[in-house]
């Protein structure tokens, strides 16, 4: 199956610049100080409206703290001065839940940043679809089930909700047409042994809605989480899957399987140090707080600073930065971290590029 966007991979490799700098880094804060993120995620609210049997940041507590447009109209533009070339708005709450999520969206863009969006689409803001649609470069919608029941007891709502998400999906997809607009949509799912019977339906409803494509994803045990139900989940016997669902693919929808990350669920690490961290990504919560990893989130070991407080800058060059960066160097046992998490793949390459490098590389 066509995976157009890369998804089950990484886009490192597009920006050899920023990967030289990185390269070169050693132990020399000095050279680390500057490096800023490609790639951010941002949580403009931490409340959310579905409680999913497989989320990974209840232990946060979906309160009610957001991010004001005041420090957003300050902080965007620094991020986009600084070289930040993307923004997920996802986080630990429902991002379309924010009153100003239009505006922030749009005035990321106009702050030269790419936009991206990961929403239960449940919720369609007034001004979504003519203020925000045009600046996003993709919305990837998390519907974890084919049948309104599933959806409900997955996702920890009402029925009615699915039928929502549809309609939403369908609004979207419509003003993308009439407006010819770039912006790609997509739906998500996690393989769960709940909803692993309605996935072929799934992708024949988002094919037909007129989405771009649906993802297939593994479900990955967070290390704070309370949920524990899937930690033990075994896709040995859903790999097949794979094959069953490109019937399903058109020249215009694709289905992304992603065999290659769930083969790598119970596999050790690949690599024995984090280099992605502090660096090429970085991660904001609703209450302000930069932290250098998601999956250390309200680990005080990870957190920089808040934006609340000071500019971004202060925040990566700063005291907290530097202490993380030598944390992650020399202590950080990437044993306890997360398996398959965001930056797993940009570690495979990183690795391969800073502490596996063969010997005779000028022998291209």
């Amino acid at each position: 199956m066509a995976d157009l966007f890369q998804i089950d991979s990484h886009k490192l490799i597009y920006h050899p610049e920023r990967v030289a700098k990185l390269a070169d880094v050693g132990q020399d804060w000095e050279k680390a100080k500057h490096i800023y993120p490609i790639y951010m995620e941002i949580a403009p609210l931490g409340a959310c409206n579905h409680r999913c049997t497989f989320c990974s940041v209840d232990y946060i507590g979906y309160k009610p703290n957001r991010l004001s447009m005041d420090v957003m109209n300050t902080l965007l533009p620094e991020l986009g001065r600084l070289g930040v070339k993307s923004i997920m708005y996802a986080g630990e709450g429902e991002p379309l839940l924010h009153k100003n999520i239009s505006s922030i969206i749009r005035l990321t863009k106009d702050s030269g940043i790419d936009v991206s969006l990961t929403t239960n689409a449940t919720i369609m803001p007034k001004d979504f679809l003519e203020m925000a649609l045009p600046a996003i470069s993709w919305i990837k919608v998390s519907l974890n089930a084919g049948s309104a029941e599933s959806y409900a007891r997955i996702h920890g709502t009402k029925p009615e909700d699915f039928e929502k998400v549809m309609a939403n999906l369908a609004a979207m997809v419509k003003q993308r047409r009439e407006n010819n607009l770039d912006c790609v949509i997509g739906a998500q799912i996690l393989l769960l042994p709940e909803n692993a019977h309605e996935i072929t339906k799934l992708a024949a409803t988002c094919r037909d809605l007129g989405l771009d494509y649906l993802v297939v994803k593994p479900y990955s045990q967070h290390l704070f989480s309370g949920n524990i139900l899937y930690k033990n989940i075994d896709y040995s016997g859903l790999l097949a899957l794979g094959e069953e669902l490109k019937s399903f693919e058109t020249s215009t929808f694709n289905v992304v399987f992603r065999s290659h990350t769930m083969k790598k669920y119970n596999e050790p690490h690949a690599y024995k140090k984090c280099n992605a961290t502090p660096f090429v990504w970085g991660y904001i919560m609703a209450t302000g707080v930069v932290s250098s990893c998601s999956a250390y989130l309200l680990d005080e070991r990870f957190e920089l600073g808040n934006v609340n407080d000071e500019s971004f800058e202060a925040i990566w060059t700063g005291e907290k930065r530097r202490k993380n960066f030598e944390f992650v160097k020399n202590k950080l046992d990437i044993t306890e971290c997360r398996k398959n998490c965001r930056m797993d793949e940009v570690n495979r390459y990183l690795n391969r590029v800073i502490d596996e490098r063969p010997q005779h590389v000028n022998f291209i």
